[in-house]
């Protein structure tokens, strides 16, 4: 009788560990039904519209006829082009001389606003608006009117008795201009910025300090240091959003890509073959080029990034 109580006992408590078991992993079937309008939307508006173009890049289409199959012959054309590695040279150059002034510009002044000043979300919202107002249509033109022939940079130099060039009509100074909008666009990173400066122990500062370290050395070797998995975030995102750079090229350059193609950045080359030229496949062969070039610095980041990101483990 004592053992068959004793089976008794065992078999309430798995009974027991299988119900808290099951409160503990509840049914997934309401997260997947809250899910699916998500899972429909990734693949009709993503998924879809990419194998699509997939198949596209290896056609001749219009838009007014149907696709006919010609292999290879976009990229062939595409790598044949000189205005196609003009605008990828442009593009290229816009994300290697912005992106890295604009986090070290985000860098410094969220350091500046880490120190704990009056009024710290005031400015951290005056800072963050460009971030929201850069891409738009009316920034761009705002930005025709700052570097214009006869615009603010112009009027403010004409003070000091110097006669400024248009700015945005110079072919040596159009991108230069465009790359200041990127860099003034400092927002986002700053904030992400800030985030992590506040994540870094007091303590490491007042060690150092103890120990006769300056300001300088601090930065070089506890600030950067334990900060720079935030820097390798911003990193990877502004250089996919830099690669995506469209409408300040398009406003600024009133869509020609001028003066002499100067701003032909690599999206504003891809619309123009699409719509303009109607050559939806050619257009479709820039995009996943695109797409592979991204890919393939983001993967340079993160093989690079072993020798340089350390993290707290």
């Amino acid at each position: 009788m004592s053992s068959l109580g004793e089976l008794r006992k065992l078999a309430k408590g798995k009974d027991r560990k299988q119900s808290r078991g099951k409160e503990r992993y509840p049914d997934n079937k309401t997260a997947l039904l809250f899910l699916l309008p998500w899972f429909v939307g990734l693949a009709g508006l993503t998924i879809g519209p990419m194998i699509a173009s997939l198949y596209l890049s290896f056609t001749d289409y219009n838009l007014l006829q149907p696709p006919q199959w010609t292999g290879l012959d976009n990229f062939t054309a595409m790598f044949g082009d000189a205005r196609f590695w003009n605008s990828f040279r442009v593009t290229v150059t816009y994300v290697l001389v912005g992106v890295p002034i604009q986090l070290a510009l985000a860098l410094a002044l969220a350091m500046l606003l880490d120190k704990g000043m009056r009024g710290l979300s005031l400015y951290r919202s005056i800072f963050y608006l460009p971030s929201l107002l850069g891409g738009s249509v009316a920034i761009a033109i705002l930005w025709r009117q700052v570097f214009g022939k006869e615009g603010l940079v112009n009027g403010f130099l004409a003070w000091f008795g110097v006669d400024g060039p248009g700015w945005i009509g110079h072919p040596d100074y159009a991108l230069g201009t465009l790359i200041v909008l990127n860099v003034w666009t400092f927002g986002s990173p700053m904030v992400i910025f800030l985030a992590g400066l506040r994540q870094i122990p007091e303590m490491f500062y007042e060690a150092a300090s103890i120990d006769g370290a300056g300001r300088s050395r601090q930065f070089f070797a506890i600030t950067l240091p334990l900060l720079t998995p935030i820097v390798f975030f911003n990193l990877v995102l502004q250089i996919i959003f830099a690669f995506q750079a469209f409408t300040q090229a398009y406003v600024v350059s009133g869509g020609t890509g001028g003066p002499g193609d100067s701003t032909m950045f690599y999206t504003l080359l891809l619309y123009k073959e699409a719509f303009n030229e109607l050559d939806m496949g050619y257009a479709s062969a820039m995009a996943w080029f695109l797409v592979l070039v991204v890919a393939a610095f983001t993967a340079f980041n993160f093989w690079l990034s072993k020798y340089w990101v350390f993290y707290d483990d």
